[in-house]
């Protein structure tokens, strides 16, 4: 049994993600009971913990299938036009459900947690109806994303909705209690884990879902989890819905906790989970510097791999392996000239020199095994 704080009062900010297999029956249709009953257990939990609360819900697509009579597979453009038909169905549920608190609807995509600029504005937009009194049900923009500008799951999205809120806790509704060693729908004497705190060896070890009314499985609720935990946000895969929200608010659910890492400011995890442009492979003595939080200098620059432009993110790389990732200083093409080089020698190679770091400590986030890794 997972730790859940009904009487301590502990939480601030919540995140429930709601999945698609939680809100529909088995043809794909919107099962409004099922909605109604995760719209009370969010209640309850918000009483019970005394937190805001913030639901990224699925189902918009299914929802648009239903009403549009349509069957799967679907082209992106049948995709995108079902989940705009079924985005004010799946809001007005809402709206029902999370009564008397007033609703709203925000679609997000890949850019607004990417792009620092969009980033501050849905955080600024989400702030400002929490401090009114809102629940905020979020969604891709699935109406308009492509597979090139999507965050690509729901698990995800929550995962950034609840960096984007500074939530204390991300809790995964889903159709089964927690993250099992193997399938247990597949194999029933599978023993289910009530920590995780590797999540390298569990993510190995989880299967993609078998269900296909859903995008995502225990390897997106790990990967998701993964976001969360570099923001100090710890996250819990509990099963049950409405009545399993319900019994985490009296402390009585059986499920999957992951916990928080405070190590991270918000500016690093920011970092850590940006999409990467390229490669920068680094020497002995550049990785260390990095694990002491040092900057990055050409000097220690070793090969370049990758088209990326000033303020990208790129990883790190030594030894095959990624130790770290941050915001570039220079482009691809001028690291490529100054790798190798000391830092004085950089005006005379490009003719300027804006900057002596190619990635400068206070935008870069190590994601080595240790900062003492110099002692191996």
């Amino acid at each position: 049994m997972i730790a859940a704080p009904p009487l301590e009062r502990r939480w601030r900010r919540v995140v429930v993600k709601v999945g698609t297999s939680s809100l529909t029956d088995a043809g794909g249709a919107l099962h409004l009971p099922s909605l109604w009953a995760v719209g009370r257990g969010v209640q309850v939990l918000m009483e019970a913990t005394g937190a805001q609360a913030v639901v990224v819900s699925s189902g918009a697509g299914a929802a648009g299938r239903a009403r549009l009579g349509l069957r799967l597979p679907l082209t992106l453009p049948e995709k995108q036009a079902a989940a705009a038909v079924g985005q004010p169905l799946l809001m007005l549920d809402w709206a029902r459900a999370l009564a008397p608190a007033p609703v709203a609807q925000l679609l997000l995509s890949a850019g607004d947690v990417h792009d620092r600029e969009r980033y501050v504005n849905a955080k600024h937009a989400l702030e400002a109806l929490l401090r009114l009194g809102v629940i905020p049900v979020v969604n891709e923009n699935d109406s308009v994303a492509t597979a090139e500008i999507r965050l690509g799951d729901n698990d995800t999205l929550s995962a950034w909705t609840a960096y984007l809120v500074d939530a204390d806790a991300l809790v995964l509704l889903t159709d089964v209690d927690g993250l099992y060693e193997r399938d247990p729908r597949l194999h029933p004497e599978a023993r289910r884990l009530d920590v995780v705190e590797d999540l390298d060896a569990a993510e190995a070890a989880a299967g993609e879902t078998i269900d296909p009314r859903g995008s995502g499985g225990m390897v997106t609720k790990l990967r998701a989890a993964r976001i969360a935990q570099r923001a100090g946000i710890e996250t819990l895969i509990v099963g049950g819905g409405g009545p399993g929200l319900e019994a985490l608010a009296r402390g009585e659910v059986r499920g999957t906790r992951v916990p928080a890492r405070r190590s991270a400011s918000a500016r690093k995890a920011w970092i850590a989970g940006q999409r990467v442009r390229g490669r920068i492979e680094v020497d002995e003595g550049a990785a260390r510097a990095l694990a002491g939080g040092r900057s990055l200098l050409p000097s220690g620059i070793v090969a370049v791999e990758g088209a990326f432009g000033f303020g990208d993110a790129v990883d790190l790389v030594h030894g095959g392996a990624v130790v770290a990732r941050g915001l570039v200083n220079y482009g691809h093409e001028a690291v490529a000239r100054i790798r190798g080089r000391q830092t004085r020698e950089i005006e005379a190679l490009l003719g300027r020199k804006d900057f002596d770091e190619v990635v400068h400590r206070d935008h870069l986030v190590w994601l080595g095994p240790s900062a003492t890794m110099a002692a191996s």
